[in-house]
């Protein structure tokens, strides 16, 4: 891989940046407690991250590595790669803040885009109560765990380092990393930019997503 661009998004702060197909983002905790709440738009405007698809397709209820990050018509916009963790938070949505909001804007998005989000490196289970609450995990991320996502198909992603709505309201920073493929020794007719192939993991979750909307209808 050859490095790209890095970026360091301080505490209660907003990023975004398109990313094409091929490229990896990789987010590593600066500090104990951090929370990177990414917002994922495919570049044609017209994907959008869908969560609820995403985790029916793959019968989970958090983000874990191997997944495909799946859009709203039933394509593959990222794959997790890599993560240091083994869960991240996907359940409770956007965070009641404007900097998504504000980031939005600056690609002439409107509230009506900021829909639900992956907070990574943030743990958010099912309370053994009657109500089946969810419950915040205090101490899941720690300073220098990563996760690292490759885009499937151009993307815009948007990146929030405010508190995890159910934490204690502490904001820690993030280190954002894009990373290009190194095709320099690829024999195959190969590019920058083209997508590390993984069609298993894309064939998958795209014949799974199929069958449960079939079940449902």
């Amino acid at each position: 891989m050859t490095l790209d661009h890095e970026h360091e998004l301080p505490g209660a702060a907003a990023w975004s940046a398109p990313v094409r197909a091929g490229r990896t983002v990789t987010l590593t905790a600066l500090a104990d407690g951090a929370n990177a709440t990414m917002l994922i738009i495919g570049a044609d405007r017209l994907d959008r991250l869908n969560i609820p698809d995403t985790l029916k397709s793959q019968m989970s209820a958090r983000i874990k590595p191997g997944m495909v990050l799946m859009s709203d018509r039933g394509l593959a916009l990222a794959t997790v790669t890599a993560s240091s963790l083994d869960w991240h938070d996907c359940l409770t949505g956007a965070l009641p803040d404007q900097l998504l909001l504000l980031e939005l804007t600056k690609h002439g998005f409107g509230e009506a885009d900021l829909h639900a989000c992956i907070n990574f490196f943030s743990k958010v289970s099912v309370a053994d109560d009657p109500r089946a609450s969810l419950t915040y995990v205090p101490d899941h991320g720690h300073a220098g765990d990563t996760v690292t996502l490759r885009a499937d198909q151009d993307l815009l992603i948007f990146v929030s380092t405010a508190p995890h709505a159910l934490s204690d309201g502490r904001a820690a920073s993030v280190a954002v990393r894009l990373e290009t493929p190194d095709h320099s020794e690829d024999h195959t007719g190969g590019h920058t930019g083209d997508p590390a192939p993984d069609p298993e993991l894309r064939k998958e979750a795209i014949r799974a997503l199929r069958l449960t909307r079939e079940l449902i209808a």
